[in-house]
């Protein structure tokens, strides 16, 4: 069987690779090609044209991909959501128009969905899951969006659905979880910060409110290699701090657990620090960028739901999803 699989692959970020390695792993029994805003083996196929750059890209090789594939699944993470900008809503809509021009399957698969700002952001996500042959989500705040969205009798998570275009919605967790399974036990030495490139100052005042509480050695750690504006943040933050901050670029979930393993308390701006956090049982703040995105709903799950849990709704996702593409 052979699937595109499509996300916010080849921009540098750490979470975002995982993803990518989950599927990969996971599903070794599918021949993958996946789709990469930075193509660099003979099984990556750039971006569609949606930009005056992109049109410079051997576009048409995604195309045959496109042809090819048995299925195009939307791999993880938060596609569908305009917090930073509508432009990301729509590049994926388009994708998933194309997908449906070759007469493919449309795969949403752990999926963030929201929140939103603007009414575009919000059709195009509503249209593309609307009209998906399968749809999983990894929180409930997502859930309860599509909630309002589709007919379904007995609420959200796989229950019977009324008849009409919406397929049912699976509710699990974020699947790197299961990479990070088995992780060394903490040491406890240093504060942990996680920053974004576009971190502000919600930011600064809880890392520097816990730096100051606390004489422990800090780590700023940068889960996106490829950022100047990251590289720049984590540099005026470490001069904020003093001579007892180090930055560490962190390329691997194994180098991000290795790193939080020597933490006692971790501040992050990034999900995906943020679950390593919480997989090893680090004390960890959470900073959203806005009510209600990806790190709200993780500072949620936070305060309700154990590991185990998540792990389990994991499980429960990838079981779901497998069966799916047997069907095919």
């Amino acid at each position: 069987m052979r699937c595109l699989l499509i996300g916010n692959y080849g921009v540098g970020n750490l979470g975002d690779e995982a993803l990518k390695d989950y599927f990969l792993t996971r599903f070794p029994d599918i021949e993958w090609t996946v789709l990469s805003a930075s193509p660099r083996t003979s099984s990556d196929v750039p971006r569609l044209p949606f930009g005056l750059r992109s049109l410079f890209t051997p576009w048409w090789n995604t195309l045959r991909a496109f042809r090819a594939s048995d299925a195009v699944v939307f791999g993880g993470g938060s596609l569908f959501t305009d917090v930073e900008s509508v432009y990301a809503c729509m590049l994926w809509w388009w994708h998933a128009r194309i997908a449906r021009l070759f007469g493919k399957p449309v795969i949403l698969a752990f999926q963030g969905i929201g929140p939103f700002k603007t009414s575009v952001g919000e059709w195009c996500a509503r249209d593309v899951i609307s009209r998906a042959a399968f749809v999983s989500v990894r929180d409930e705040e997502s859930g309860e969006r599509v909630k309002k969205w589709t007919r379904l009798r007995q609420g959200f998570g796989g229950q019977e659905v009324e008849s009409g275009k919406w397929t049912e919605v699976f509710l699990t967790a974020d699947p790197v979880l299961s990479l990070l399974e088995g992780s060394s036990q903490t040491s406890g030495l240093a504060i942990a910060l996680i920053p974004r490139a576009n971190s502000g100052d919600d930011f600064l005042a809880q890392a520097m409110s816990v730096v100051e509480r606390d004489p422990s050695s800090v780590v700023i750690i940068s889960m996106q290699v490829d950022s100047s504006d990251e590289r720049s943040f984590c540099l005026s933050l470490k001069e904020a701090i003093g001579v007892r901050a180090a930055i560490h670029v962190v390329q691997s979930l194994h180098e991000l657990s290795a790193q939080l393993s020597r933490s006692s308390r971790v501040v992050t701006a990034r999900y995906h620090g943020a679950l390593a956090a919480l997989a090893l049982g680090i004390p960890v703040d959470i900073i959203a960028q806005h009510p209600g995105d990806k790190l709200d709903a993780l500072r949620t799950i936070q305060g309700t739901t154990g590991i185990e849990e998540l792990q389990r709704l994991v499980q429960d996702g990838e079981r779901e999803l497998l069966k799916y593409l047997n069907m095919l």
